[in-house]
């Protein structure tokens, strides 16, 4: 689904945002993750599995990370599966058919390309999740005790546009309690809008 798109624009944001700020406070990370895998699934239905498996291996080795600080051993151990497995599938995604058709123009063999879609802000949450962990490695925040919280910030659609990688520390609060308002929702759709014109054409 595109972001500029009628379908995006005027069916699933505005029937996400009616009942996000409708359902009591404990239910909006539920819808939002809702949202998010239907906004995702529109692009290709088949890597929502792997989404939410890489979900999974983070929120387990970073509890995985804490529970065995002491042992320096055992902590790099389940940082180094994390990110290997996340850059792995990154790589095979953004990288399998540039090597295929490379190796064919080298030894002039035909194997077949696999031809495998882009699975949409792939990049923007494979470096997200690699932020969450490393800073639990590093001890700048403490793991996700509830993969339900976590689930919402690794899901979280809007921020493929957001820019910069969301750090989990500037979120982890928001994700327990948040301060929803009228304001607020302004507020964060104007910076929003001034930061998208600074990177097109498209308010002028």
């Amino acid at each position: 689904m595109v972001f500029s798109s009628i379908v995006f624009l005027y069916i699933f944001l505005p029937i996400l945002l009616i009942v996000y700020f409708m359902v009591p406070s404990k239910m909006k990370n539920a819808i939002m993750i809702i949202g998010s895998l239907l906004f995702f699934a529109w692009g290709e239905i088949r890597y929502i599995p792997i989404m939410l498996l890489l979900a999974v291996m983070d929120f387990y080795c970073g509890k995985k990370i804490t529970q065995n600080w002491d042992n320096k051993k055992k902590k790099r151990l389940f940082l180094l599966i994390d990110i290997g497995v996340n850059l792995a599938i990154l790589f095979f995604f953004k990288y399998a058919d540039f090597i295929i058709g490379s190796i064919n123009e080298i030894t002039g063999l035909k194997i077949p390309l696999l031809n495998i879609p882009l699975p949409i802000g792939v990049s923007f949450n494979t470096f997200q999740s690699l932020s969450y962990i490393i800073d639990v490695y590093r001890g700048t925040v403490k793991n996700e005790k509830s993969f339900y919280n976590y689930l919402t910030y690794t899901l979280l659609f809007p921020q493929i546009i957001a820019g910069p990688i969301v750090r989990y520390e500037t979120v982890d609060e928001e994700l327990e309690t948040k301060n929803i308002s009228i304001d607020n929702f302004s507020n964060r759709n104007e910076e929003i809008y001034t930061r998208t014109c600074k990177k097109s054409t498209v308010c002028q």
